[in-house]
């Protein structure tokens, strides 16, 4: 069983890159193994940048790509910026393909420094997974610094950690991993015009 996890925090150490791995640990004991491919997307802004202009990903960027479009689940923590996902987090979906994470099992989380900002996940969020047709889990994770620290908050937040790895873990379990892309399967000649 393959897991991708995407985490597009921007700095190191991140909070962005903790909540992951929380989320990530959770998922495989759920699963009781797994295979797990973690991308950073600030590893990749430029390549991003240069996709985004040029149509074609870096020698760098390709196998982050086909992690996420071949995985049977999905991980992805954004830090809330302007009370959205970040424009980095973005960049990565965007230059995947149409269908990349159609059926696509998502535990969708995110940071941000107050818990005013947990409705990004809502309206901002699951609308992105669900326009790119993927399936958000019911359970999303939102930690605020009052999260990491405290005497209640840190078990609230191990409780939406469990439960929302759990229900990833359920729809992995029952979806597999997708067949892998044929590289040499031939492109339609009407979704080759768009980009020429």
């Amino acid at each position: 069983m393959r897991l991708a996890v995407v985490t597009a925090g921007l700095r190191r150490p991140s909070s962005t890159r903790l909540l992951a791995d929380r989320l990530t640990e959770a998922t495989v004991a759920a699963l009781g193994t797994a295979t797990v491919e973690v991308i950073e997307v600030r590893d990749h802004a430029h390549d991003l940048v240069n996709h985004m202009v040029s149509g074609y990903p870096s020698d760098t960027l390709a196998p982050a790509i086909d992690a996420v479009a071949g995985a049977a689940g999905l991980i992805a923590v954004t830090p809330t910026v302007s009370a959205s996902y970040s424009a980095l987090f973005k960049a990565f979906f965007d230059v995947l393909e149409q269908d990349a994470l159609r059926g696509t099992p998502v535990l969708a989380a995110a940071t941000g420094g107050t818990a005013r900002h947990s409705l990004v996940l809502d309206h901002a969020v699951r609308p992105l997974f669900a326009y790119l047709h993927a399936e958000v889990v019911p359970t999303t994770v939102f930690a605020s610094p009052e999260d990491w620290g405290g005497a209640v908050a840190p078990s609230r937040l191990a409780d939406r950690v469990t439960r929302a790895a759990e229900e990833l873990a359920t729809r992995m379990t029952r979806r597999g991993d997708p067949p892998p892309r044929d590289p040499y399967a031939p492109v339609p000649f009407d979704t080759l015009l768009p980009g020429a």
